[in-house]
């Protein structure tokens, strides 16, 4: 392993340290850019013709470019008539669009290798491009926040009371999981995170990437190709591609700085960043972009029902066999003690956790022979996340998890965590023998570091209140060469684009052991039964939980793109991989468009594909205490090589392997109304999912966890595991439809709308013999609970209205985001009556803007303006703290949790005021 990256992170210096080195002979091209009526354009794309370097007009409608001397500029903006202008040696331009009603589109590379951009309803795949302006325009701060409510095909909400994945957002796309869809920056792979999911929550026992880490005010545009492209990119590309472009354009400062707060008064929010343009002499470019977050806690917990806080057993309840008469008497008893003591029934924290963010992030381009065009180029960000969450409330009844004489009324655990996130990738491009050639190495890394407060080894004497509970830690190094060429005159056909090229890549995952007294097995005892062993809330990694795995990966591409004819595009993509720990995979990728008139075209494709087991699913192990159908459980995680996985039959984790087909309809319809129409359907086999709980309770599973039991651990009440158990298909539809209006010389309206339907089933199961022989375990592998969270727990439909109207230094913008209904299932058949669905509902954001000065504009704003909540969760009529007989038979874990987080959140409406500055 060290070797590996050793290797591998010296060639990332020295392409870094070319880079800086490096003399350039390019030169630097800034203008302005302004409409028929000589206003200033932001937003427009410049390109340099016959290649992908490009960039876009900042607010005050000025670029700047690094170019050959003898370049051609394609100057296009949605609305406008697309120019074309030769350089010849010029350094500075004055450009002045004519009005064009057909031209709603914008030029994208993402889904192609082709060396020259087409706008998103030229391409053969569904793209949706997402601008700064937009990124700016409402109140969210986080990526994946602010692609849920722009993108309905995205989705992303903040969890809670779930360990890591507080966090770390888990994110989707169609429907799929969070490590079906690829990241990439600036067109180069970009890490996940160390974290695997492991709790109830959408994704459970995924490995997404962590695009929260990428400063906002870094980004350029966003890039959503809405389409399987394993052929094209490699592994995780199931559900299609996110490409984050990083600002190259800017000249100058800009700066924003943000407030608000929850209309409850929490989740107060406080952020700044600024984004600094430099230009290199002439011969280059520096962006440099940094952001500072602080947003407080969330909290829309129900008071605590249970009858008995002193009294009571470990779950609040009646001793069992008591009469009323004597219930009565223990509950008097009891609140009175909750009287003297104080007992503040909201005893835990639901809803969004403290978060606090430092990260900044560069990128540059320096040329180095204008002859060839050779280029060194570097990008890349540190980002620091620190966050506290609540785990659940310890009650002072909780007699075996609680320490009397150091909590008397009971504690509410503190999980402290620190994620680190770094990456870099540099690069030199250049020509060879014709081709543009592409060599980079892109490094990153990820950790995620737990700390423990106000907590409690139950199992030690004079216990410590806080641990270091262990670390996670992901890095992945990148070195890709890759060519391409248009030849222009092909026998037959129009054009050709061949790409072609390589990679080679190492992936390492690490768990690192926590202090022992976080996992310790101490020898107190209560009322001669052994107390629980580690921290609670989360007990640290184990010494025999540490791992340091390294795997490696080989791959080559091909990817040819003609236009056949005027009329029909066609590309077709294949791409041999060979991994380390389990194998080789091919796939391939088929797509065209044809055009049936001028302003309606069909474009599909056909392709399969695949997604490597993450290493942090192939060798993450630990104990954890986790909130299943009403309780709390000790619930051991173990990987596929640990003999409790071998003993159900469990072998290694193998790749999952995708069909993907695609047939969709492009449109300019009224000359000026784009509309895009995607019908689509995924097949996944061997789909890689963290099992349901086999309980200690099972006979069958008390002889294997009774076998294998690990020293100094407590004996756990349920086990889990990665397995390739499941085949899904899911099928959907994205409309996307655009309309810019240019109401006067001073007006202009712009309206969007764009929906996404998707459906999930599970088609079969994989299972082995051993379950398939035990009847009581045939339905655990993947529960009710776990299929109804991958069927139906998240939304099968999103819809997103938009409405964004100027007038002079004026700005409205409107958007109201329909969140389709949702269900949760229990994981016992039995208790099917507390199975519910969450009805779909629309909020709203609106926000009110203008450009006081040059150089200031603010804006003042409200998310959810109609304060609008997710049903809430079925609570059974006897969960009362007065009830004698009180039960915990629901999903609200004694009335705390009110609602789902699944749909959109529950913070409920949230106002803000924000300064932008330009200079």
């Amino acid at each position: 392993m060290k070797n590996v990256f050793s290797v591998q992170v010296g060639l990332a210096a020295a392409l870094w340290l070319t880079s800086l080195a490096a003399i350039a002979q390019n030169i630097t091209v800034t203008g302005r850019v302004t409409n028929a009526a000589g206003q200033t354009q932001p937003g427009v794309t410049v390109l340099e013709r016959g290649t992908s370097n490009g960039t876009s007009t900042d607010a005050d409608g000025r670029f700047s470019l690094s170019v050959s001397p003898t370049a051609t500029l394609v100057v296009s903006a949605i609305g406008a008539t697309t120019q074309q202008i030769p350089l010849n040696g010029r350094t500075t331009l004055e450009v002045r669009l004519a009005d064009n009603e057909t031209a709603l589109n914008e030029v994208v590379v993402t889904g192609s290798r082709a060396a020259e951009g087409r706008s998103n309803i030229l391409t053969t795949s569904p793209v949706d491009v997402i601008s700064a302006r937009e990124i700016k325009a409402y109140a969210q701060t986080d990526v994946t926040q602010i692609l849920t409510y722009i993108a309905p095909s995205f989705q992303s909400t903040r969890q809670t009371v779930t360990d890591g994945t507080d966090f770390v957002d888990p994110a989707t796309l169609r429907g799929l999981g969070p490590d079906q869809v690829l990241v990439l920056v600036n067109g180069k792979r970009r890490h996940t995170s160390a974290l695997v999911n492991i709790n109830g929550t959408p994704g459970r026992g995924s490995v997404g990437t962590d695009m929260n880490v990428i400063p906002p005010a870094a980004i350029k545009r966003i890039e959503v190709l809405r389409e399987g492209a394993a052929a094209q990119y490699g592994s995780d590309a199931i559900a299609g591609v996110i490409n984050i472009q990083l600002k190259d354009d800017t000249t100058g400062v800009q700066a924003s700085s943000t407030v608000g707060q929850t209309y409850e008064g929490d989740g107060e929010l406080v952020q700044a960043d600024a984004n600094v343009g430099i230009g290199l002499g002439g011969r280059g470019f520096l962006d440099l972009s940094g952001q500072f977050s602080n947003r407080s806690y969330v909290d829309r917990s129900g008071l605590d029902t249970a009858p008995l806080i002193y009294l009571g057993t470990s779950t609040g309840n009646y001793p069992s066999g008591l009469s009323d008469d004597r219930k009565r008497a223990l509950k008097a008893q009891d609140d009175a003690l909750v009287a003297e003591r104080g007992f503040n029934r909201r005893d835990i924290r639901v809803g969004s956790s403290d978060v606090r963010t430092y990260g900044s992030f560069l990128n540059a381009g320096y040329t180095l022979a204008p002859s060839i065009g050779l280029e060194a180029y570097v990008a890349g960000g540190l980002t620091r996340r620190t966050g506290r969450a609540g785990a659940l409330y310890r009650l002072p009844s909780q007699a075996t998890q609680n320490d009397p004489s150091i909590y008397p009324n009971g504690f509410l655990p503190f999980i402290n965590s620190t994620v680190d996130d770094a990456s870099i990738i540099t690069g030199i491009r250049g020509k060879v023998l014709g081709f543009a050639a592409d060599l980079s190495n892109t490094y990153g890394r990820n950790s995620l570091r737990y700390e423990l407060e106000n907590t409690l080894n139950a199992s030690l004497q004079n216990s410590p209140t806080s641990f270091y509970a262990g670390t996670l830690v992901f890095q992945q190094n990148t070195v890709n060469l890759g060519f391409s060429r248009k030849f222009l005159s092909v026998p037959v056909i129009s054009t050709l684009n061949v790409a072609f090229g390589g990679e080679f890549r190492a992936d390492n995952f690490q768990i690192k052991a926590g202090e022992e007294g976080s996992y310790a097995a101490g020898t107190r005892t209560v009322n001669g039964a052994r107390a629980a062993f580690g921290a609670q809330g989360f007990p640290g990694y184990r010494p025999a939980d540490a791992t340091d795995r390294t795997r490696t990966n080989v791959a080559g591409y091909i990817d040819l793109e003609s236009d056949i004819t005027e009329k029909l595009l066609v590309s077709v993509a294949g791409r041999a991989e060979r991994y380390s720990d389990f194998g080789s995979n091919v796939s391939g990728k088929l797509a065209a468009r044809y055009s049936l008139t001028p302003d309606v075209a069909l474009r599909g494709a056909i392709s399969n594909g695949f997604r490597a087991p993450s290493l942090q699913q192939r060798y993450f192990t630990n104990s954890s205490t986790q909130f299943t159908s009403g309780e709390l459980r000790d619930v051991l995680t173990t990987n596929n090589d640990d003999p409790i996985t071998r003993a159900f039959g469990i072998g290694s984790l193998k790749q999952e392997t995708s069909n993907n087909y695609s047939l969709g309809l492009t449109a300019r319809v009224l000359r000026s109304i784009t509309l895009t129409v995607d019908a689509y359907q995924i097949d996944i086999d061997d789909r890689i999912v963290l099992s349901s709980q086999f309980s200690r309770g099972t006979a069958a599973v008390a002889d294997i966890l009774n076998a294998n039991q690990r020293p100094n651990q407590n004996p756990v009440q349920g086990v889990q595991f990665f397995a390739n158990a499941v085949n899904t298909r899911t099928r959907g539809v994205d409309i996307v439809a655009n309309e810019r209006l240019t109401l006067g010389a001073d007006s202009r309206l712009t309206l969007t709308a764009a929906a996404n339907f998707n459906e999930t089933n599970v088609r079969s199961f994989n299972s082995s013999q051993f379950i398939d022989n035990n009847a009581s375990l045939q339905n655990t592998l993947f529960d009710r609970a776990q299929r109804a969270r991958l069927e139906n727990g998240q939304p099968r439909s999103k819809i997103n209205l938009s409405a964004d109207y100027g007038y002079k230094i004026f700005s409205v913008n409107l958007r109201t985001v329909r969140f389709g209904e949702i269900q949760t299932k229990d994981a016992n058949p039995d208790r099917s009556y507390i199975d519910q669905t969450f009805s779909a509902k629309w909020v709203t954001d609106l926000v009110l803007s203008a450009q006081v000065l040059k150089q200031v504009g603010v804006s003042i704003g409200v998310n959810n303006l109609f304060d609008v909540y997710p049903d809430r969760l079925y609570q059974d009529p006897n969960n009362n703290e007065q009830s004698l007989n009180y039960t915990t038979l629901d999903a609200t874990n004694r009335g705390r949790f009110p609602y789902s987080s699944n749909q959109f959140g529950y913070s409920g409406g949230f106002y803000f005021g924000r300064v932008n500055v330009s200079f």
